[in-house]
C-alpha cells in the first residue's frame, strides 16, 4: 500500500482531526441507514493506503466537501478506481499530476512519518513510470491559463535553487538538506506550477521543477527513505517528459538505476539504464552515458555476467573520454573526474580483479572531488588496501576518509563508515584498529 497523501492534504485543509473525520463519516452513514463505528485508527489506516469498503469512500468525499465548501471526488481523496500510484502518472493529465505532486510535497514538509518509512515499490508499479516516459503520448501543449504569469525570472530562481540545494547536499548531506528543498518546493515552486504560462515557458518551468524534485529525491534516498525517494524520482521523470527534454529524463532514470543498485534490484538496474540510453538517444551526453554504462557494469557484475560487465566497462571508459568541460547540463555535473573510475573499480572488485579495481580506485582518489564523493572513493580504496594486505596504508586512507566526512548528515555515508570500521577492526593491525576507533567516535554522534 502507498501512503494516501491526497486524503491527508484534504484533511489538513479541512481542519478536522482523524477522530473528527471518523465521527462525521459515522454520522453521514447513519443518514443513509448505515451503522458505522469508525475511530481515528481507521482513518490512520486510510492514510496508509487502505481503501474502505462499500459507500465509505463516498461518505468521506461528502464530509470533506461539506467542510471545504466544494465538490470532492474519489480521485481527489486518492481512492479512485486506478489508485494513487496510477494517478501520479500521465493517466490524469498534467494538471491532475501537479495536484498529486504538490500534495506529496506538503505531506513531506509536515514530516508525516509514514512517508519516510514507506518501502520502494517493485514490479510493474516501479517500471510503469519509465515506460510512460519512453512511450507516447507526448504532451503537445503544457500551457496553463492563470492571472499570475510565470516569468523568466521565476524560472531562473528555480534553476538557482536547484544548484544551491545540490551544493548543500554535497557539503552537508541529504538529511540536513531535505527539509530545505521540500520547503522551497511548497512555498515557491507549487504556486508557479499553478500559475499561468505559455507552452514555451511551461516547458522551461517543468524542466526547472524536475531538477529540483530530483534533488528532493536524492536527499530522501540519502536519508534511507526509499519509497519517498522513488516517488520523487517518478515525479521528476513525469516533469521531464512535460519539458520535452529527453536528456533530462535520462538523468532522472540514472538516479533510479542508482537506487535500484542499492536495493539489489540488479536486473531492473540494467533494464532502466538500457531504456535511458535507448530513449534519450542523441540527446544523451557523454557524462550521463558513461555513468549509465558504469552502473550497468556493476549490475552485471552482481549478476555474475562477466562478459556483459566488461563490455559495459569499455563503453563507460570510451564515453568518459568524450566528456568536455562546459559541454554538459548542470544536472550531470556529478559526473566529475574519477567517478567512472570508482564505479568501474566496484565492478572489477565484484568480478574478482583486485589489481584492476585497486588501480581504478587509486585513480579516482587522486582526481579532484567534492567531500561527499571523496568519502566514497576513500572508503573503497581502504577496503581494497585491506584486501591486498596493506593494513597500514588502509588505516591512513580511512583517517582521511573520516576527516572528509566530518559535518555531513547522510545515511549513505554513515553506511560506508560502518563498513570501513568493520573491515579495519577485523584486520588485526594496531594502526587499522586505531582508525576503526576514530570512525566509531564519529558514528556516536546521532543524525
Amino acid at each position: 500500500m502507498e501512503p494516501n497523501v491526497l486524503l491527508e492534504s484534504l484533511i489538513d485543509e479541512a481542519g478536522v482531526s482523524r477522530a473528527g473525520l471518523a465521527g462525521r463519516v459515522n454520522q453521514a452513514g447513519r443518514a443513509r441507514g448505515l451503522s458505522l463505528r469508525y475511530e481515528h485508527t481507521a482513518v490512520a489506516r486510510w492514510l496508509k493506503g487502505q481503501r474502505p469498503r462499500g459507500q465509505v469512500p463516498d461518505l468521506i468525499c461528502e464530509v470533506l466537501a461539506a467542510r471545504l465548501g466544494r465538490t470532492v471526488t474519489l480521485d481527489d481523496i486518492g481512492m479512485g478506481v486506478e489508485g494513487i500510484r496510477a494517478t501520479e502518472s500521465t493517466g490524469t493529465g498534467l494538471n491532475g499530476f501537479v495536484e498529486h505532486a504538490t500534495a506529496l510535497w506538503r505531506s513531506d514538509e509536515q514530516q508525516r512519518p509514514h512517508l519516510a518509512s514507506a518501502p520502494a515499490v517493485t514490479g510493474t508499479t516501479a517500471v510503469m513510470p519509465v515506460w510512460e516516459w519512453e512511450n507516447p503520448p507526448e504532451d503537445t501543449d503544457v500551457s496553463r491559463p492563470g492571472p499570475s504569469r510565470v516569468s523568466e525570472a521565476d524560472i531562473a530562481m528555480l534553476r538557482a535553487a536547484r544548484a544551491h540545494y545540490e551544493q548543500m547536499y554535497r557539503k552537508a548531506g541529504g538529511i540536513a538538506t531535505r527539509s530545505r528543498v521540500v520547503g522551497f518546493l511548497n512555498t515557491e515552486t507549487a504556486p508557479l506550477l499553478r500559475g499561468g504560462y505559455s507552452d514555451t515557458t511551461g516547458r522551461q518551468l517543468h524542466r526547472a521543477t524536475a531538477g529540483l524534485v530530483a534533488v528532493a529525491g536524492i536527499c530522501a534516498y540519502d536519508s534511507d527513505a526509499h519509497g519517498l525517494a522513488q516517488r520523487y524520482f517518478h515525479q521528476a521523470l513525469r516533469l521531464a517528459k512535460a519539458s520535452g527534454d529527453r536528456g533530462l529524463g535520462g538523468y532522472v532514470i540514472a538516479l533510479l538505476v542508482n537506487q535500484s543498485l542499492h536495493l539489489a534490484e540488479y536486473r531492473r538496474s540494467v533494464a532502466f539504464a538500457e531504456a535511458a540510453l535507448r530513449a534519450a538517444g542523441p540527446h544523451i551526453t557523454p557524462a550521463l552515458a558513461a555513468d549509465l554504462h558504469a552502473m550497468q557494469a556493476k549490475a552485471y557484475a552482481r549478476l555474475g555476467d562477466h562478459r556483459a560487465a566488461l563490455e559495459c566497462i569499455r563503453h563507460a571508459e570510451a564515453e568518459s573520454g568524450r566528456i568536455r568541460s562546459g559541454g554538459e547540463p548542470d544536472e550531470t555535473g556529478y559526473v566529475q573526474p574519477g567517478l567512472v573510475n570508482v564505479q568501474v573499480a566496484e565492478a572489477l572488485l565484484r568480478l574478482g580483479d583486485l589489481p584492476g579495481a585497486r588501480e581504478h580506485a587509486t585513480t579516482a582518489v587522486r582526481a579532484p572531488a567534492h567531500d561527499r564523493g571523496a568519502v566514497h572513493r576513500l572508503a573503497l580504496l581502504t577496503h581494497l588496501e585491506l584486501l591486498q594486505g596493506e593494513a597500514d596504508k588502509a588505516a591512513a586512507t580511512a583517517r582521511e576518509m573520516a576527516e572528509r566526512a566530518r559535518g555531513m548528515e547522510s545515511q549513505r555515508l554513515r553506511d560506508r563508515l560502518r563498513s570501513v570500521r568493520e573491515h579495519l577492526a577485523a584486520s588485526g593491525c594496531a594502526e587499522a584498529e586505531a582508525a576503526a576507533g576514530l570512525i566509531e567516535g564519529a558514528l556516536r554522534v546521532p543524525l
